[in-house]
């Protein structure tokens, strides 16, 4: 039985510099830079669990019970975590109702989908570089090598530059980058999908709290004044 070669005689520092860097540099010019710093933020994310609106559900809960005792106002001094839960509270206590609320809620949810995703993208488009840049890392460890035929020195470190360029950039495509990618697109899924359910009770919450059209008065033709709604 053939035995499997030490690991360190597949590291080769020159094509792992080439296949990294020329990945890097290739990911970056088509990159804006707000997004590489948030997809290199991303990674951060990953071993945490994915996104749950249950305790979010029962703060809007809790916040409701005390909105009914105390009124709106109340709900200015609260502590809220969730940026777009702060903001949507924050219009309730501002007079906002049930369809403003929700029209705030769907266009913060749907910039933070599109912001995820095009982080994912980003691995994405790594993905897709980096055999290319083992490609690269391959012709240049063969020109060097035919470069100094002469030299048989040489000719194994270039050989080795030719041929690990090519392992390193399928291995980051397909172990790395594109695993990630992967795994940002469903937790962006699962997070859209776990913030529409916060949609329809602080929608209820705003309905509750709006102010109520008044009522005015109208004389009937012959009769005494009826109480008639605005609304």
């Amino acid at each position: 039985m053939t035995a499997f070669p030490p690991l360190h005689q597949f590291f080769d520092s020159a094509a792992l510099a080439i296949v990294l860097g020329g990945t890097l540099i290739a990911t970056l010019l088509r990159t804006p830079w707000r997004d590489a710093r948030r997809a290199m933020r991303a990674l951060a994310v990953l071993p945490r669990r994915p996104f749950s609106a249950e305790p979010l559900i029962e703060q809007i809960a809790h916040l409701s019970r005390m909105a009914k005792r105390h009124g709106v106002l109340t709900l200015d001094r609260s502590v809220i975590t969730d940026p777009d839960m702060a903001e949507a509270v924050a219009a309730i206590v501002d007079g906002e109702g049930a369809e403003a609320v929700t029209s705030r809620l769907n266009l913060a949810r749907t910039a933070r989908v599109e912001r995820h995703v095009a982080v994912a993208d980003i691995w994405t488009g790594a993905a897709e570089v980096s055999p290319a840049m083992g490609m690269v890392g391959t012709l240049i460890g063969l020109a060097t090598m035919f470069a100094t035929m002469n030299d048989p020195q040489r000719i194994g470190g270039a050989m080795a530059i030719a041929l690990l360029a090519t392992l390193y950039g399928a291995l980051f495509a397909n172990l790395i980058a594109q695993p990630i990618a992967m795994r940002l697109r469903r937790a962006a899924r699962i997070e859209a999908f776990e913030r529409t359910r916060i949609v329809a009770p602080l929608a209820a919450l705003a309905a509750r709290e709006a102010p109520r059209p008044s009522r005015g008065t109208s004389p009937g033709p012959k009769s005494g004044p009826n109480l008639v709604s605005v609304a």
